[in-house]
């Protein structure tokens, strides 16, 4: 269903907020940036601000991209390995990535290794996003939210993108679905050593 013209306008607003802080975070830094800087860049008030995010710190957190590759996931046979899974889905949605939105992706990924507050926040949460992938994973797959192994592939998800993420921010000329890919391939292979193999599929 096509979003109604209220959708599309909070849609907007939500884009410039994250648009114009992370203009203000990469020129004048993450701490130096307050809300109140981001609402006069976006012409909104800080009230407003907080009608889309709950903290400065979640407009970096925060990726448009994640219902997209939930919806391509859900459109998967669902008797794919999971990791398989997602790696398609990653494929359909990063194929379809503007220049733009790749541009935004490097500079999230930019922030969160260099700003010590956004690393540590990230870190901090780790547990919850442990358990965040797993709710989303377990019904897709069939199995409980609270499933040992679902938690499993669901922490082994997030220590190799966080892998692909660092080697992307080391190698700023990387190919973003290359890396992200690779890293997930390996996953599925169950992690060799000798990785990657001389022949690929």
């Amino acid at each position: 269903m096509t979003p109604g013209l209220r959708e599309r306008k909070k849609l907007k607003t939500r884009t410039m907020i994250q648009k114009e802080a992370m203009r203000l975070f990469l020129d004048k830094g993450f701490d130096e940036t307050t809300i109140e800087d981001i609402a006069e860049a976006v012409e909104i008030s800080p009230s407003t601000f907080f009608n889309y995010f709950p903290s400065k710190e979640d407009v970096v957190f925060e990726d448009e991209l994640d219902p997209l590759i939930l919806t391509a996931f859900d459109a998967l046979p669902s008797d794919m390995h999971p990791i398989s899974r997602l790696r398609k889905a990653m494929q359909a949605v990063f194929t379809r990535l503007t220049p733009e939105q790749g541009i935004v992706m490097r500079e999230r990924m930019q922030l969160l290794a260099t700003t010590p507050e956004l690393r540590g926040a990230m870190m901090s949460q780790f547990a919850g996003l442990v358990d965040q992938i797993a709710h989303l994973l377990g019904p897709r797959v069939g199995r409980t939210r609270d499933d040992f192994a679902v938690h499993n592939i669901a922490g082994a998800v997030l220590g190799v993108m966080l892998a692909a993420m660092l080697e992307i921010i080391d190698n700023p000329k990387a190919d973003l679905l290359k890396v992200t890919d690779d890293a997930l391939a390996h996953l599925e292979a169950g992690l060799p050593l000798d990785w990657p193999p001389s022949k690929r599929r």
